[in-house]
């Protein structure tokens, strides 16, 4: 097989290249800011608690506060609309129970809340 001047010398650019990839392509890291973990519910309840408890440990973890934001009402949709309208960047999380799955009246936002992503399981009840 005979290989073209021009080809040889694309590849052996490319070759030369290949060892400073690595310093280029570099993940950033999480979280760079605090990050805010908002709870549509009452302070002191279950899922609060939940929070506060998993906010402490990612805390430890990945040395960014986690603020536990409580924000009730409207049958959990005050919260979740707050997730909705902050910025997409991982700062914002919420953290739901079963009312905010079920809730019917979360037909206000329904293009919005299409567009939260699930991130884990916390906890499961069998």
């Amino acid at each position: 097989m005979k290989l073209p001047r021009r080809k040889f010398l694309y590849l052996a650019a490319g070759a030369a290249a290949l060892p400073f990839a690595p310093h280029v392509a570099r993940a950033q890291t999480y979280p760079t800011r605090p990050v805010r973990i908002i709870v549509p519910g009452a302070a002191g309840n279950t899922i609060d608690l939940l929070a506060r408890l998993l906010g402490q440990w990612l805390s430890e973890r990945l040395g960014q506060p986690f603020v536990i934001e409580n924000r009730p009402g409207a049958g959990t949709n005050i919260g979740t609309e707050a997730v909705v309208r902050a910025p997409a960047d991982g700062h914002t999380l919420l953290l739901i129970a079963a009312g905010n799955v079920i809730s019917p009246s979360l037909s206000i936002l329904p293009r919005l809340v299409s567009e939260l992503r699930s991130i884990c399981l916390v906890n499961c009840s069998r």
